[in-house]
């Protein structure tokens, strides 16, 4: 069923929850892992000038969608599935889907998904590598990069390749895997037994990583297995990427962008990223941001790619939410 109310997953759920009261809420809340509890947080913390009548929408959807996907003992997984997807986007919707009904009860891994990306460092840097790996693939991939970024870079090009190489995980394996990190965390969530890693599962980590790190661990990724690394860089999304955006996806893009940010990441871009985007700017904005682009001058490669890291990560976000559809070469999603 498609929800009537024309707020974002996000901004519903964070509606509905506050209209629950604060201990019905922090209920709900326990059961979500921590990029949603982010996420709902976030929205409910930005939530301004609601008015009664969306409070009722979204209410409205919620009890029509209990009243015509489900019954007592009945129906439960589908109910689940388009109460998750209307709630949270069906972006992240899948992660949480996956974990709840195709996965089995492993708490050590998922309390590592709460911690600070250092502290997850210190708890597996003494592991073998493929241990690390199959961790990383757990985390979110920009909890993953932060992650690979504090590990030894000697290591971080072999953890990569076997992230990319990576093939689903023996159920006895993970449950050993779980039961160490157990003795140390603790948790209450549900995580999927098969189907990690991978060649996008590496693509999407590398994108989250500084540009000076990405380039060094592909390159010896590259000096390997040269067909590995060219199959993980054409999986990322790059700066260049942003040209095969549609055009309703580069102007609300370009809404959420600082001109500042806007301008230094355009000097390194090459001349079709440049035509995209001032396609789909006014002509005096064009004209506006040309000019800025004439007077800013030399600057440093580093700036560049800070400002264009700092983009694609606005993008990834926006992609998130279903705001924009981000693509990759050969029109695959990539998020």
């Amino acid at each position: 069923m498609e929800p009537k109310s024309k707020l974002s997953g996000p901004d519903r759920a964070a509606v509905f929850l506050m209209s629950l009261g604060e201990e019905a809420a922090a209920e709900v809340l326990r059961h979500m892992g921590p990029k949603e509890v982010q996420s709902v947080g976030t929205a409910m913390a930005s939530l301004t000038n609601v008015s009664k009548s969306d409070v009722a929408q979204v209410i409205d959807d919620f009890v029509a969608t209990v009243d015509e996907q489900t019954a007592l003992g009945m129906g439960s997984d589908d109910y689940i599935r388009n109460v998750l997807t209307w709630a949270l986007g069906k972006d992240k919707a899948d992660g949480v889907i996956d974990r709840i009904l195709l996965g089995r009860n492993s708490k050590g891994l998922e309390s590592l998904k709460w911690m600070d990306p250092r502290a997850v460092a210190e708890v597996i840097r003494l592991e073998h590598p493929q241990i690390i790996a199959i961790v990383l693939s757990y985390l979110d991939p920009d909890h993953a990069a932060a992650v690979l970024s504090f590990l030894p870079e000697r290591t971080q090009p072999d953890i990569l390749m076997r992230i990319a190489t990576l093939d689903g995980v023996q159920p006895s394996a993970l449950q050993e895997l779980d039961e160490i990190l157990e003795r140390q965390f603790a948790g209450n969530m549900n995580v999927k037994s098969s189907s990690v890693g991978g060649v996008k599962s590496a693509a999407t980590i590398l994108n989250f990583m500084d540009s000076s790190k990405e380039g060094s661990i592909l390159d010896k990724v590259r000096d390997v297995d040269e067909s590995l690394s060219q199959k993980i860089q054409d999986l990322m999304f790059v700066f260049a990427n942003l040209a095969d955006l549609d055009d309703r996806s580069i102007q609300s893009l370009l809404r959420e962008l600082s001109t500042d940010s806007l301008v230094m990441a355009l000097k390194g871009a090459d001349e079709t990223v440049k035509d995209r985007i001032f396609k789909n700017m006014s002509k005096r904005a064009g004209e506006m941001l040309q000019d800025d682009l004439e007077a800013k001058g030399p600057v440093r490669l580093s700036e560049v790619e800070a400002a264009q890291k700092e983009i694609l990560g606005i993008a990834r976000r926006m992609a998130e939410s279903g705001e924009i559809v981000l693509g990759n070469k050969g029109s695959e999603q990539m998020v």
